[in-house]
């Protein structure tokens, strides 16, 4: 099971709020919701047939930075299988964004993963200026105000969900894998949901998954994010091809802002 990369794809979807609350032809957004010394750590469960089995652990970093001549978030995400997991499926990823402090978009994008003995090397710099990407394999068109998979998490935390509707439905485009994907995710109100760390009031999601990933087609997944000024995930629930998977926020660390949407323990 490709750990960081799943909780990535799963955590993006927040991303499409970009297309609502920016016109085309600017990208920045203000950043109030996380600051450098922010670590927030999941841990993933993985059920099949009725059996759930502890998986591993993702967990995201931000630090301070410069990348060129910018100053950057420099974000980390890092996702390791259990020992007692390796056996089936050994996991152990790496992934980096640095994110422009001033307009939170990615310049570059770092992915490092060894998945049951299979490893994956790609180093991608974003021109956004020139529409273009540029990846270990080559160089790609992509859009206007397109994020990485790490970038769009702490991007979108930072956008007004107050003008969405149950049912509302909004695209958006992600570079992964050298390709741009289209994908739109349904907003479904709001929720209290408990977890290991406390009851949290929550905005919920479900997102439009990507054909030919690990996850079934269509919008089985459902995304929950804290109801405060943080906007931080803290359960993610998804049918996957075979069997489904959990990943549930275990500890955080470092929050900008007090978690007024916990309500108890």
């Amino acid at each position: 099971m490709k750990l960081i990369r799943l909780i990535s794809v799963l955590l993006i979807s927040f991303h499409s709020m970009i297309i609502t609350a920016q016109s085309n032809n600017d990208c920045t957004v203000v950043n109030k919701a996380f600051n450098a010394g922010e670590t927030i750590t999941y841990k993933v469960v993985y059920n099949w047939n009725s059996l759930w089995i502890n998986a591993g652990e993702v967990s995201f970093a931000v630090t301070g930075g410069v990348y060129g001549t910018k100053n950057v978030y420099h974000v980390i995400g890092s996702g390791t299988t259990y020992k007692s997991y390796d056996w089936f499926y050994k996991v152990r990823d790496t992934y980096e964004s640095f994110i422009d402090k001033e307009t939170l978009q990615p310049l570059k994008f770092v992915r490092n993963v060894d998945e049951g003995g299979y490893k994956i090397y790609n180093n991608v710099t974003f021109k956004h200026a020139e529409g273009k990407a540029i990846s270990t394999h080559g160089t790609f068109d992509i859009p206007n105000c397109i994020q990485d998979v790490l970038s769009a998490i702490y991007f979108a935390r930072n956008i007004d969900f107050k003008n969405l509707k149950p049912n509302d439905t909004i695209p958006m485009n992600m570079f992964l894998d050298d390709s741009v994907y289209h994908i739109f995710i349904k907003y479904n109100g709001k929720e209290q949901i408990k977890t290991s760390l406390g009851t949290f009031n929550c905005i919920k999601f479900s997102p439009r998954l990507i054909e030919g990933t690990i996850f079934k087609q269509g919008d089985e997944m459902s995304v929950w994010v804290t109801d405060d000024d943080n906007k931080i995930p803290v359960l993610v629930e998804s049918p996957i091809i075979v069997g489904s998977i959990r990943a549930e926020v275990h500890k955080i660390e470092g929050a900008r802002n007090p978690l007024k949407s916990k309500v108890g323990n």
